[in-house]
């Protein structure tokens, strides 16, 4: 599961944080990583975030039962805490997770003075955590899909009582065995479940930390992985430190794919982490980040798609950045998309006129003049919203969605009677109403580059446009209330394309679907694929769920992103993988 890119503000100084600045050497003496994040962070509360820059710091505080190794593709399943993968059940309605004995928190005033074990009530708090109605969060979804027996009906007593969520009342479906054993029972079969516990929203918290700073809660992680926080300056700077608790993590592989066995050589016996501080920058426009690598003043760099021509022309690194030993990583992820809110008046519904108004707008826009004009090429066309990768992508697929057409987008919105009833040159509703168009757009000079080509697609079809700017923040809260008529930004994927899939799924309305599409035949469809395990009937399945959004049009899936790393010659091993987001567990500098 992951989360979509947004971008969250705040200038306030963390309380308590920033007095607790670390006792690590400075930079120059220590063994740094120094990185820029392109958006600001929400906080540390994991129930409580989505944005990538947080997540990006919460996993490497804290850690699920499980991961993925770090070098096999197709990614693999492993043991992160727990002391191997779960015990299932053969109808995949039960799965039993053993810890590993000794794994300790990082050390934390709550705790007194003495070590704190992680054990099994951990997971069942944390997982808990996400029903209690107190805490707003964008997550629950993940956990109620999955049907966990009982979880919901206490989210729902306490919802219908007005009373504190019961941590302590146990539920036939998340239940501790012992100390180091929780077991999880599932309504229905899912037989990739074990998935979700590699999740950050499932790293594990102490529940004495969460009820000490119950009045701040994102400014006081503790978690046991490799890194604790150190230091906050909200939107400026965050220091994570190594983490003097962090038990013996030895680097291990089932099988490196071959173009990373260097990496395997490289870790042989190597433990983690490599380094002891991380210092990050939050650094909002691209030239300022740009300028800071080149100036040496941060190790890694995720380039900026507007600047490829430059430090990447023909796809290579460019010679003078070459001549510094400056080497590239790229990858392909996740979508980027625009969504229609389906509850809308005016765009939204699922009758033959609000369809074919999507559908117009879909084909006036030219998605792959976007991507050439003001992403430079760092992408792939998207014929649907599954991303290569993902279990449940069609390669053979040809979709409108590469097919714009300005003739064919007039003749539509003609057909079904938006047509221009003033003589003012633009289209009002059927029914003769005004037709205004809104769309949302994060204030920086890339969305307004992409606000600037909406406005001239729509308007060679007659359809009239108000655009909205505002912080990806504001926009996110607003697009869980529903207060959006359109509205696009990226989301990044895991390994199955369930979750793709979820993102209209109706019950998720209010959480990940950011469309509000409620459909009963493609809600039927996703729910009988998610019990089905891997095979041709799944997958045809999710084939059929998915030709019903490209029928529908709730989203527009504009192109699949292509990520670029730039790193300094004294950066050294793995950094970023496709599904895992802890990056800096190991990696080394020097």
């Amino acid at each position: 599961m992951k989360r979509r890119e947004l971008l969250a503000g705040g200038a306030a100084l963390a309380g308590g944080v920033a007095a607790a600045a670390s006792t690590a050497p400075p930079s120059a003496a220590a063994r740094t990583l120094r990185l820029a994040f392109n958006f600001a962070e929400t906080g540390f509360d994991p129930p409580r975030v989505g944005d990538q820059s947080s997540i990006r710091v919460i996993a490497h505080i804290f850690e699920p039962p499980l991961t993925y190794d770090p070098l096999a593709r197709p990614a693999v399943l492993v043991p992160l805490t727990a002391a191997a993968l779960p015990e299932v059940s053969a109808d995949f309605k039960r799965f039993v997770v053993t810890l590993k004995p000794g794994t300790l928190f990082a050390d934390d005033p709550v705790f007194q003075g003495r070590p704190r074990e992680l054990v099994a009530a951990d997971y069942v708090y944390t997982l808990k955590r996400f029903y209690d109605p107190a805490i707003r969060t964008e997550h629950l979804y993940a956990f109620e899909n999955e049907k966990i027996l009982g979880l919901s009906e206490l989210r729902r007593q306490a919802l219908k009582g007005k009373t504190p969520f019961p941590y302590d009342v146990e539920v036939p479906g998340l239940r501790v065995l012992d100390r180091y054993r929780f077991e999880i029972a599932l309504a229905e079969p899912s037989p990739r479940f074990a998935h979700l516990l590699t999740a950050w929203t499932c790293g594990a918290v102490a529940r004495e930390v969460v009820e000490a700073y119950a009045d701040d809660p994102n400014a006081h992680p503790v978690g046991t992985g490799p890194f604790r926080l150190a230091q906050w300056r909200r939107a400026s700077r965050i220091v994570l430190e190594r983490n003097p608790r962090f038990r013996e993590q030895v680097f291990a592989t089932v099988g490196a794919a071959p173009d990373l066995q260097h990496h395997a050589d490289a870790l042989a016996g190597v433990r983690a982490p490599r380094v002891d501080r991380v210092e990050i920058d939050i650094i909002d426009e691209s030239q300022p980040r740009w300028l800071a690598f080149l100036g040496e003043e941060h190790d890694a760099l995720t380039m900026p798609p507007e600047l490829a021509q430059l430090a990447m022309p023909g796809g290579r690194v460019a010679p003078f950045m070459q001549r510094q030993g400056i080497r590239a990583e790229s990858n392909v992820n996740g979508v980027a998309h625009t969504f229609f809110n389906c509850e809308d008046p005016v765009i939204g519904g699922y009758t033959p006129e609000r369809v074919a108004l999507r559908r117009a707008v879909m084909l006036a826009f030219d998605s792959a003049e976007e991507l050439r004009l003001v992403l430079h090429g760092q992408g792939i066309a998207a014929q649907s919203m599954m991303p290569p990768g993902c279990y449940g992508f069609d390669a053979t697929l040809r979709s409108e969605m590469t097919m714009p057409s300005p003739v064919r987008a007039r003749a539509l919105l003609d057909m079904f009677g938006y047509v221009d009833r003033q003589g003012d040159g633009w289209r009002a509703q059927p029914d003769g109403q005004p037709l205004l168009l809104r769309i949302a757009f994060r204030n920086d000079q890339r969305s307004r580059a992409s606000s600037e080509l909406w406005l001239k697609r729509l308007k060679a079809v007659g359809l009239r446009v108000q655009f909205e700017f505002a912080p990806f923040g504001e926009l996110i809260r607003r697009s869980l209330a529903g207060q959006i008529m359109m509205w696009g930004f990226t989301w990044s994927s895991g390994n199955d394309g369930d979750f793709i899939l979820g993102l209209a799924y109706g019950p998720n309305a209010d959480q990940s679907n950011d469309a509000r599409f409620k459909l009963p035949t493609f809600d039927r469809l996703y729910e009988r694929q998610r019990v089905l395990p891997d095979g041709p009937e799944r997958l045809a399945l999710m084939h059929q769920a998915n030709r019903l959004l490209l029928a529908y049009v709730p989203y527009i899936a504009h192109h699949h992103p292509l990520t670029v790393e730039l790193f300094r010659p004294r950066v050294h091993g793995p950094f970023r993988h496709p599904f895992n987001s802890d990056w800096y567990r190991w990696v080394a500098v020097g």
